[in-house]
């Protein structure tokens, strides 16, 4: 399986942004893939994730009601669109496949394959 993200840049508060995580390898009838970020000086944090067998989609709470992940298995790719965005949702964004078929919390342990990340930066 490989993901590369993409669609991360430079955007003012309150506006938005769609990021894209393209994947190769992955069966859609049974996946987990999820979005998670890291700033600079602090942990990975998972932001949400798409279950594909019941079409669960958990997101942190600082992200709730801002942030829709979506799927597209025709087009072998998974969406973050990010509303509203503020200056502290400033980070790496990574999406990443579950090892198994679940969302296991956002536990990037539980995570085998990672794309290489993309920047977004919202300025105030």
């Amino acid at each position: 399986v490989q993901l590369v993200e993409s669609g991360g840049g430079l955007v003012q508060a309150g506006g938005s942004l769609r990021l894209t995580c393209a994947l190769s390898g992955l069966s859609f009838d049974d996946y987990a893939v999820a979005w998670f970020r890291q700033a600079p000086g602090k942990e990975r944090e998972g932001v949400s994730c798409i279950q594909g067998s019941d079409g669960s989609t958990p997101y942190t709470d600082a992200v709730k009601g801002r942030f829709t992940i979506s799927a597209d298995a025709a087009k072998e790719a998974v969406y973050l669109q990010m509303n509203s965005l503020k200056p502290e949702d400033t980070s790496i964004y990574y999406c990443a496949e579950a090892a198994g078929t679940y969302c296991y919390g956002m536990d990037a342990r539980r995570y085998d394959f990672w794309g290489q990340g993309t920047q977004v930066s919202v300025s105030s």
